[in-house]
């Protein structure tokens, strides 16, 4: 039985697309650096953003986190207004409280912005506890951010499901010993999703209640 969900935050509860993308495409011209294509940029939504630059830069660590402080001073002003939680994520959240489910976000995002959407979206109540970036552990799709959620919320994997929407999430979660359910509406194809294995594999937020309860 599914008792504890660990979620994803972009892509899966968040569409954060547009946002980061455009933020990415500042940081490049800011930088002087030719940008690149939009399809490169959403590729690498999901993974820690100095390693994003590192990729699309064919940068070197230390010019990645550069980056990265460029793109901080910049993300009030691209990313905040682009960012939407998808419809259907607070309903969501309320029944899955109700029903009595831990809940916590497993994101390679950093801790202050998400605060910062999470409060501004009136949701952050309803996680027990987070993982980010800002926790400094070997990245997606390892599972030691999985890992550390379960030790730290003392709960049992085989009774944790892990929501994402990226190849990346999904081997995390499978290599952690969690149930694993892959969202079709965010940055990787149903194709794409399909090749890392999920337990599950949902096309409308309302199906993760209805799937808990059967599993």
């Amino acid at each position: 039985m599914i008792k504890n969900v660990l979620f994803d935050f972009d892509g899966t509860l968040a569409d954060t697309a547009r946002g980061i993308v455009e933020t990415l495409r500042e940081s490049f011209v800011q930088l002087g650096l030719p940008v690149p294509a939009e399809e490169e940029m959403v590729a690498t939504i999901g993974r820690p953003l100095w390693k994003a630059f590192q990729t699309l830069g064919n940068m070197t660590e230390e010019e990645a986190h550069q980056a990265v402080e460029v793109y901080a001073g910049l993300f009030m002003k691209y990313e905040i207004p682009n960012i939407r939680m998808f419809p259907g994520v607070a309903e969501m959240l309320e029944q899955l409280a109700q029903y009595g489910t831990r809940m916590a976000i497993v994101t390679s995002r950093d801790r202050h912005s998400l605060d910062l959407i999470l409060q501004n979206n009136g949701i952050d109540r309803y996680f027990e506890t987070v993982v980010t970036v800002d926790d400094h552990l070997t990245p997606k799709p390892a599972p030691d951010m999985v890992l550390a959620l379960l030790e730290r919320m003392d709960i049992r994997a085989d009774e944790t499901l892990v929501v994402g929407d990226t190849t990346f999430d999904i081997e995390m979660g499978n290599r952690a010993g969690c149930r694993t359910c892959a969202v079709t509406w965010g940055n990787h194809s149903r194709e794409l999703l399909l090749s890392a294995c999920p337990d599950l594999v949902i096309d409308e937020l309302a199906e993760i209640l209805r799937d808990i309860k059967g599993i």
